[in-house]
């Protein structure tokens, strides 16, 4: 119904934000991520929002960003996974860490947000890992996968890591000397402990 909201933003609350946008004001759910890089009071925003409708509930949810709202929607898509847990897992982390967690199925990272159990990381996994794939989650969008290409190194495993925050640099030192031949998650281990070190 509404795709993004812009305007003022009035009130910040520990789940929700204010927005007036020409004299009106909406409330909007989202991530303390969201919350954390809006600014204070007085500034002006724009929000991207989903509106969730059910029986008694009519809840506006909204991000800073297009590529969070997207990771929202895919989350509360998962079955048993609604728009709290879906906030609580936004909160925990920035949306191309999340992404980055999924794609290379950190569960225990997952289980870090509140609400979240071993079942539900798991079944976020399974569900997501595959859509975000081929989605660009990245901080740096697709420029680090086909430098990381270019260098002869795994894409996917280049991917990857710059989801989780490394920069194009650090994944082609990171992958150097890993052997390639190996499962993508058992070069991406390595290729971790190389970066731990």
């Amino acid at each position: 119904m509404f795709y993004y909201i812009s305007g003022t933003l009035v009130h910040k609350d520990a789940n929700f934000a204010v927005v007036d946008a020409s004299g009106v004001g909406y409330k909007i759910h989202t991530s303390m991520y969201s919350l954390g890089t809006m600014g204070d009071t007085g500034a002006e925003i724009k929000m991207y929002t989903f509106l969730y409708v059910r029986e008694d509930t009519f809840d506006l949810y909204g991000f800073l960003s297009a590529e969070e709202m997207d990771l929202f929607q895919m989350l509360i898509s998962v079955s048993g996974v609604g728009p709290k847990a879906a906030l609580s897992l936004l909160s925990c982390m920035p949306p191309h860490r999340l992404a980055g967690a999924i794609v290379t199925g950190d569960s225990k990272l997952l289980t870090q947000a509140q609400g979240i159990g071993p079942k539900a990381a798991q079944r976020v996994i399974l569900e997501l890992k595959d859509k975000l794939k081929n989605e660009d989650m990245t901080e740096n969008g697709s420029a680090g996968l086909v430098a990381a290409e270019a260098f002869g190194y795994s894409g996917e495993a280049a991917e990857a890591l710059v989801m989780l925050g490394y920069s194009q640099s650090e994944a082609k030192r990171a992958l150097a000397g890993v052997d390639m031949n190996q499962d993508i998650e058992l070069i991406i281990k390595s290729a971790l402990k190389k970066l731990a070190r």
